[in-house]
């Protein structure tokens, strides 16, 4: 058994079963390639590679084979292998990844030239009907000239998706491996959220004190980051707006901010309807009377706290279908429950997920997921958030 399987489905199995080829050319970004086949695999796809001359001068194809644990293709032979990862056959690939892709290679699959092995299996491809993702990598005049943007232009005009690069010390370097790997899962999964505009809200407001002093909580946005990703995994067009002390946001996710309830309730005034909202946000229940400038330290200070508006109510009157989150502490399911279905019927979601914080670790969580409806109905889940917010999006689709 080669090694690859040590590794094979140990993140999750969104691309089990899938045949990703993997196509490499003469970009200094070849370098990435060991992580990116290996980031696939975690993921459970089955990772075969086909490089170019000038790739296989950057980087040596006894690495890839070892990342990829598959004979490394380097040259279109009598096995005509264009044909049988890329053909109409019952082997062929699921999806083609040119990754990373040079400006060189990307003029010749816009134009239909095959003169190497990565441009005939993308050639083969294309006329089959293969997704493709073309991932530029060059020097940032390269992917300035007009032709190389018109060559990208015809590519998305074709049905390929071409990510965008970072652009970085003037040049056009590959996305990061998880976006690579983020936008794979979108393409070939089974996309049951296309089409639908998700919005979600996730972390911590702060209450100010004073100019420097706030109130808040220790929420960092977590699970609302796996949800927003679980989302744009199933093909949805996802916003994420996150609590300014909350973890970074994968760069693929499109993230606006937001400080206080105020601030809060300002963008939700602004919002547009949604398909879905899902609201794991640590929304303040109080606020103080904030005092100007800052208040002296050398006495004694008595804080008033108000209660905050709920915004999950006006969250889903411009949500189609709303997801609330109710945390609590120390108490038992029965409990936590009610209060849940309490909060549910006042504020007009549709499903409550709640939790007891005392059951909360640094990646693993236990939560209620009540549905709402005729036949309430309340299903426990334990796993890591990336399982549980994946459970909760399959009771979302299976009450849509």
């Amino acid at each position: 058994m080669h090694p690859v399987e040590d590794i094979r489905g140990t993140k999750s199995g969104l691309l089990a079963n899938k045949r990703i080829v993997v196509g490499v050319t003469g970009s200094i970004a070849a370098v990435e390639c060991v992580r990116l086949i290996r980031e696939l695999i975690r993921h459970g796809a089955d990772v075969y590679v086909v490089m170019s001359k000038a790739a296989q001068e950057i980087v040596h194809p006894y690495a890839l084979q070892f990342a990829s644990g598959n004979h490394v293709i380097t040259q279109i032979t009598g096995n005509v292998e264009h044909v049988w990862f890329c053909g109409k056959t019952q082997e062929q690939a699921d999806l083609l990844l040119i990754a990373p892709a040079t400006a060189n290679t990307i003029s010749k699959v816009a134009l239909g030239i095959d003169d190497t092995p990565v441009t005939t299996f993308a050639t083969t491809a294309i006329g089959t009907g293969i997704p493709v993702i073309v991932v530029p990598a060059m020097h940032g005049t390269m992917f300035d000239h007009p032709v190389i943007k018109k060559h990208m232009k015809a590519l998305a005009d074709m049905g390929i998706t071409v990510m965008n690069p970072r652009m970085e010390e003037r040049s056009a370097k590959i996305p990061d491996v998880d976006e690579i790997v983020a936008e794979t899962i979108r393409t070939v999964g089974p996309r049951t959220l296309e089409n639908r505009k998700v919005l979600v809200i996730s972390g911590a407001t702060e209450e100010h004190i004073d100019d420097m002093r706030t109130i808040s909580n220790t929420s960092t946005g977590s699970m609302g980051i796996e949800m927003a990703k679980v989302a744009h995994h199933l093909g949805a067009d996802v916003e994420l707006w996150l609590g300014m002390r909350s973890k970074p946001a994968p760069v693929y996710l499109p993230t606006k901010s937001f400080t206080d309830t105020a601030s809060l309730e300002k963008m939700i005034t602004t919002l547009k309807k949604v398909d879905i909202a899902m609201v794991p946000a640590a929304i303040a229940d109080f606020r103080p009377k904030t005092s100007k400038g800052k208040i002296s330290s050398k006495a004694p200070i008595d804080l008033h706290l108000t209660p905050t508006p709920k915004l999950l109510g006006k969250i889903a009157k411009k949500s189609g279908f709303t997801v609330g989150f109710k945390a609590e502490s120390r108490v038992s399911d029965d409990v936590l429950k009610e209060r849940a279905i309490s909060r549910m019927k006042e504020s007009g979601a549709n499903l409550m997920v709640a939790n007891d914080l005392e059951k909360v670790g640094p990646d693993r969580t236990e939560v209620l997921i009540i549905e709402g409806g005729k036949d309430l109905r309340v299903n426990k889940m334990v796993g890591t958030r990336r399982e549980v917010a994946g459970a909760i999006w399959e009771r979302v689709l299976e009450c849509l």
